[in-house]
């Protein structure tokens, strides 16, 4: 994910595998999918620390 505000592009929908995604919503990370008709979000966690 990008430090400047872009959105992070997924590949494939979730559900069906479908490539057919567009961003969806106001909010950052929300995709559907044009395939299946779902709507999802993506959200970035963090990074794992190295213990």
């Amino acid at each position: 994910m990008s430090e400047s505000g872009q959105r992070a592009v997924p590949y494939y929908c979730p559900f069906c595998a479908s490539e057919d995604l567009f961003p969806a919503g106001e909010k950052h990370g929300e995709w559907e999918c044009r395939s299946c008709t779902r709507v999802f979000g993506l959200r970035y966690v963090g990074t794992r620390g190295t213990s």
